[in-house]
């Protein structure tokens, strides 16, 4: 009776392999599904990216060969004034487009705050501008900034008494219109993620200040603000980065004109690259905004976590 009941020894190590087997099918099986997407990524991002920056060292020529300059093509980029003037075009524009989608943001996401019925409506239709294609989005804007008289928006700043702007037409004005639009277009997504954030917020802390007689304004400084700090650096983060990259709307709308007032960095390096074919400089400057919106993203994260402490 013993010997029927003792395992056999060579029965004795099945549940470890067992559990060893069950422990690797879950990580396997998550790879064999993303594998497709990283191949993807591996072909269509990652190996670009390296061979831009190899490219950048070089003056690329299809028939005669590459020829080595080294860091000739990025002291071109620091030395030439029409890459100077996208840097800052660039710069500007992300700027006033993140600041403006942040504050409209924010104050859409505190009047639509709330859990009644109605509201689904109002943040569904606040959430189609992010979910329409650019281009589109573009293309009707174009339409809308008009510089005639009988211009959609002139029509409509006109009822204020304003006069007739040249919106896209002027050297002056053709960045502020890019960028009212990217500020229409980022604002939704900044509220949407605001509304995320205020879900958390306590709403004891508000009832307790209300009891000792906070005005709306402190609470709104002192409780909803500090609350929403996380979220702040998560959206500025974001927001800075697209208005770095930013390329269609600028591209459809002016093309970085006129006269080179709108050019952004992304339009510069494309007319480069693709229209007078001088890719060791459009590669230098893809590898220039890479590396700034990759400097752009440590600050954050450093400040962030210097606040955290």
């Amino acid at each position: 009776m013993t010997s029927t009941l003792t395992p056999a020894p060579g029965r004795t190590a099945t549940p470890h392999r067992r559990t060893k087997r069950v422990r690797w099918r879950g990580p396997l099986m998550a790879w064999l599904f993303l594998a497709p997407a990283l191949l993807l990524f591996l072909y269509f991002k990652f190996i670009p990216m390296f061979v831009g920056l190899w490219k950048s060292f070089f003056k690329v020529q299809t028939f005669l060969g590459d020829e080595w300059l080294g860091l000739e093509n990025y002291k071109t980029i620091i030395s030439d004034a029409d890459f100077a003037a996208a840097i800052w075009h660039s710069i500007l524009l992300a700027l006033g487009t993140t600041i403006g989608s942040l504050v409209l943001g924010l104050g859409f996401a505190l009047l639509i705050e709330g859990p009644a019925r109605y509201l689904w409506f109002v943040r569904t239709a606040a959430f189609l501008p992010v979910v329409t294609t650019m281009a589109a989005v573009a293309e009707v804007w174009r339409i809308m900034f008009h510089p005639a008289d009988s211009g959609m928006l002139n029509t409509i700043i006109g009822w204020a008494g304003i006069d007739p702007q040249p919106w896209l037409a002027s050297e002056h004005s053709s960045l502020w219109s890019i960028m009212l639009m990217s500020i229409w277009r980022g604002t939704p997504y900044d509220m949407m993620i605001f509304l995320a954030g205020l879900v958390g917020v306590d709403r004891t802390l508000y009832e307790a200040a209300a009891v000792d007689g906070a005005s709306t304004w402190h609470r709104l400084r002192h409780i909803t603000l500090p609350a929403l700090r996380p979220v702040f650096w998560i959206l500025f983060t974001l927001a800075a980065i697209r208005g770095l990259r930013v390329f269609v709307e600028v591209y459809v709308l002016t093309n970085g004109g006129p006269n080179g007032s709108s050019e952004v960095l992304m339009t510069l390096i494309y007319k480069l690259g693709f229209q007078k074919n001088d890719l060791g400089v459009a590669s230098a400057g893809g590898i220039v905004l890479f590396l700034a919106t990759l400097a752009l993203t440590l600050i954050a994260q450093m400040l962030r976590r210097r606040q955290a402490r």
